[in-house]
């Protein structure tokens, strides 16, 4: 069986980073991580959270939840709030392959926007729910 957790957050990585409103927001190469560097560069797209579970059905995909978070210094939600919008856009039902696996289903379900209680920061935090299966 394949690494699905890991197929799946390189598949999804290089299908933003391959945007170019994607990367004209975030730069190019877009600033898209894991583990951002210790003098991270405004705006950035962490991967979050990851939950995966077998699906118990036959076949036996992996059913995944991520989170994927924006951070921004740009004055006001406006920035993040595109961000989101170029992620939903560029994820949402899309068809990625690699590493021997394949998305079943990949939706964009939930985004949040918010500001940070000392207002410099604006977050943006999306749920991106996805079935995969081996190839």
């Amino acid at each position: 069986m394949s690494d699905h957790e890991s197929a799946l957050q390189k598949m999804l990585i290089a299908r933003l980073a391959s945007d170019a409103t994607v990367k004209a927001l975030l730069g190019d190469p877009a600033r898209i991580w894991d583990e951002p560097p210790a003098s991270p560069a405004w705006p950035h797209l962490l991967i979050g959270r990851s939950e995966s579970r077998l699906v118990a059905a036959e076949g036996c995909g992996t059913e995944h939840v991520l989170s994927l978070n924006c951070v921004s210094r740009f004055g006001g939600s406006e920035e993040a709030k595109a961000i989101c919008a170029a992620v939903r856009a560029r994820l949402h039902e899309a068809a990625l392959t690699g590493d021997g696996v394949r998305t079943v289903s990949l939706r964009v379900t939930f985004s949040d926007v918010f500001r940070s209680g000392d207002l410099r920061r604006t977050y943006g935090v999306m749920r991106v729910p996805a079935i995969t299966e081996d190839i």
